[in-house]
């Protein structure tokens, strides 16, 4: 009963390991990456941090707003400048802008993740007929 015991508590600590991990890895993207246009407000971005400019981008949800932006959307270069981003690094760097400017999501699972793959694919298929 007590190898169950901890083993239970042992898949508990690496789960909340692996959460915080990709809490700190979307903050590091986000510094790396991000603060440089989304600190500042660079050509019309919104703030880190301003509720007022990030809800109307926030309600239209974590797949929708994640592929957009992973894609290039108005002055946003695609992947944020860093063609090395991963579709997850991104989406991490999101949550935690989001999660810091009014909005509560969570880190994306594998369905999310496919979900905005499929929405990015889309983007490029629009974008190659104009």
């Amino acid at each position: 009963m007590k190898l169950k015991s901890a083993s239970y508590f042992f898949a508990l600590a690496l789960l909340g390991a692996s959460s915080l991990a990709s809490a700190q890895s979307g903050e590091s993207t986000y510094k790396q990456v991000c603060a440089s246009c989304h600190g500042a407000g660079v050509l019309n971005a919104p703030k880190f941090g301003d509720k007022a400019k990030w809800a109307p981008l926030i309600a239209e949800g974590q797949v929708t707003l994640t592929a957009h932006a992973y894609f290039g959307v108005r002055a946003m270069p695609a992947k944020g400048g860093n063609p090395n981003l991963s579709i997850e690094g991104f989406s991490d760097a999101l949550v935690y802008i989001v999660n810091n400017s009014g909005g509560n999501w969570k880190s994306p699972d594998a369905k999310t993740i496919a979900a905005i793959n499929k929405e990015v694919e889309a983007r490029k298929a629009g974008a190659n007929k104009k």
